[in-house]
C-alpha cells in the first residue's frame, strides 16, 4: 500500500467501515500518517447506530457500556483512489477487531468473513453476482414531499414505464458517464445498466466473482452512483419503494458454487441439469429465508415493495427462468448454473445480505433438505408467503437457532435491538393515511 500511495501520489486516504446500514463510516487521514500509522482505532458504537442516530440502550449496555474502542486493520485488496476527489484521494476498506485481537462478531465484513468459513471447511466456494436496482430523482429538499421523477436532457419528466428503453437510459448520459468513470477509476465491474419498469429506475448488474469483493464493489457503487447523481442535480436512491405505485428496487443475488480445488461448478450435472447440491442449497433457501426476512427486508418501507403483480416475488417458490418466484434458475449451461435469490430489497447492506443468502443455502445442502416443485405457472397467482410485518420479522430472526449458528449470536442480537430501535421510532411519526381516513371517521 506503501509503494501505491506514493505511485500515485496520493495525499489524503479515507479509512472506512461498513456499518450495519451498509453505510461508509471512517476517519479521513494525510497518506503520509496512513502510512506510518501502527493502529487506528474508532468506537465500537457505531455498530450499534440505528439509521436515525438512536441506539439501544439494553443492548448498548451488554456489549459496549463504556463505549470501548475496536482496532481497525486495512484490507490492503480494497485500495483504491476515490475518482471524485479534487486531490488525489484513496479509500481503503478495514476490518474490525476488537483490543484482544478478536474478529468483531457483528461486524458486517466478518459476517460474511464467518460465513465464507464455513464453505470452505466443506471445499466449496462460492460464486456470486449482484444486481442493484435504484431510482433516479429531483432533488427532495424537503422530506414531507413526495419524490418526483428526475429530468434529463429532454427537460420532460418520465410519464410512463420505460423498461429497457434505450433512449430513456441516454436522457441520462452526462450522470452515467461520470458513473462509469467513477466505477472505472475504483475496479468497480459493471456488466450492464439498463432501464427498468418504475419512472426513473434504473439497474446495474456488477460481474461474478468472490462473495466478499462482490459485497465490497456493491457497498462502493451505491455510494459511487450517488455522487455521480448529485453532480447532476440528481438524486440516485436505493430505497426500496420511493414512489406510490411504481414497482419497487430489488438486490438479487445470482448464486453458485465451485469446487475449491478444480473450480467446477458444483450445482451442475455432466448434463447440464441442475444437481441435487442445486435443489438442496434451494430447498435450504426456502426454509430459511423466512427467518431471514429481516436482513432482505430491513427498513418498514422494504415491506411496501411486496405487492402482487408489482414486480417483486411475494412467495418462495421456485422456477426454471421464471421471474414471478423468489428463486429463479436461469436457463444456462453447466459452467454457470446458479439460482438467483430475488426477494432482497435494494435497501439491504450488502454483506448482510450475500452472507444470509448464503448461509440459508448453506444449511439447506448440509440437511440435505428437498425443495417444492418447480413451479410452471406465475408466482403471482400463489398466496402470498413473505412476511409484510417488519416486527414480526425481527422476532423470526431473534429466535432462528441456525442462523445465529452460521451469522453469531452477538450479530443477531446487535442487529435485532437497531432494527427494534427503528420500529419504535417509525411507530412516533404519524402519517398523511392516518390523518385522511381517521382524523374525523373514527
Amino acid at each position: 500500500m506503501k509503494d501505491w500511495i506514493e505511485q500515485n501520489q496520493i495525499t489524503e486516504v479515507e479509512c472506512i467501515v461498513p456499518d450495519l446500514a451498509g453505510a461508509a463510516r471512517g476517519k479521513f487521514m494525510p497518506a503520509s500518517k496512513f502510512i506510518d500509522s501502527t493502529v487506528l482505532r474508532m468506537p465500537q458504537g457505531i455498530f450499534l447506530q440505528a439509521i436515525t442516530g438512536d441506539y439501544p440502550a439494553e443492548i448498548w449496555e451488554q456489549i459496549n457500556p463504556v463505549d470501548v474502542d475496536m482496532v481497525l486493520k486495512p484490507d490492503p485488496h480494497t485500495i483504491r483512489k476515490l475518482p471524485w476527489a479534487r486531490e488525489p484521494s484513496a479509500l481503503v476498506i478495514h476490518d474490525c477487531f476488537d483490543m484482544q485481537g478478536n474478529p468483531l462478531e457483528f461486524s458486517p465484513r466478518q459476517v460474511l468473513r464467518r460465513v465464507l468459513e464455513h464453505y470452505r471447511a466443506e471445499g466449496w466456494k462460492p460464486v456470486v453476482a449482484p444486481e442493484l436496482e435504484f431510482y433516479l430523482l429531483q432533488p427532495n429538499i424537503d422530506p414531507r414531499n413526495p419524490l418526483l421523477p428526475p429530468i434529463g436532457r429532454t427537460g420532460r419528466v418520465e410519464r410512463a414505464g420505460q423498461g429497457f428503453n434505450i433512449d430513456a437510459v441516454n436522457n441520462f448520459d452526462p450522470m452515467f458517464e461520470d458513473m462509469y468513470k467513477f466505477c472505472e477509476g475504483q475496479g468497480l465491474e459493471i456488466d450492464t445498466l439498463i432501464h427498468e419498469e418504475g419512472l426513473g429506475q434504473m439497474e446495474v448488474n456488477l460481474l461474478h466473482g468472490d462473495p466478499l469483493e462482490l459485497a465490497d464493489q456493491a457497498f462502493l457503487f451505491k455510494r459511487t452512483v450517488r455522487e455521480a447523481a448529485l453532480r447532476h442535480d440528481l438524486y440516485a436512491t436505493f430505497m426500496a419503494k420511493p414512489m406510490e405505485e411504481q414497482p419497487g428496487s430489488a438486490m438479487h443475488i445470482h448464486q453458485s458454487i465451485e469446487d475449491l480445488e478444480s473450480g467446477e461448478n458444483l450445482f451442475s450435472t455432466a448434463q447440464g441439469e441442475p444437481n441435487e447440491l442445486l435443489l438442496s442449497h434451494i430447498a435450504g433457501l426456502q426454509t430459511y429465508m423466512p427467518e431471514a426476512m429481516a436482513i432482505f427486508a430491513p427498513y418498514v418501507n422494504s415491506y411496501r415493495r411486496i405487492v402482487r403483480d408489482m414486480s417483486a416475488p411475494i412467495n418462495f417458490h421456485w422456477g426454471y427462468d421464471n421471474r414471478t418466484t423468489g428463486f429463479r434458475v436461469p436457463d444456462n449451461n453447466p459452467k454457470s448454473m446458479r439460482v438467483e435469490n430475488r426477494i432482497a430489497a435494494s435497501d439491504v447492506n450488502p454483506y448482510l445480505a450475500i452472507a444470509t443468502s448464503l448461509a440459508c443455502g448453506y444449511i439447506g445442502m448440509k440437511q440435505g433438505l428437498k425443495p417444492t416443485e418447480a413451479l410452471t405457472g406465475s408466482a403471482y397467482d400463489e398466496p402470498i408467503q413473505l412476511s409484510r410485518h417488519w416486527y414480526s420479522s425481527l422476532q423470526r430472526l431473534a429466535d432462528s437457532k441456525e442462523l445465529r449458528e452460521l451469522l453469531s449470536d452477538s450479530f443477531i442480537d446487535v442487529y435485532v435491538a437497531v432494527k427494534e430501535v427503528e420500529f419504535d421510532n417509525f411507530l412516533n411519526v404519524i402519517s398523511p393515511w392516518e390523518r385522511e381516513h381517521l382524523l374525523l371517521k373514527v
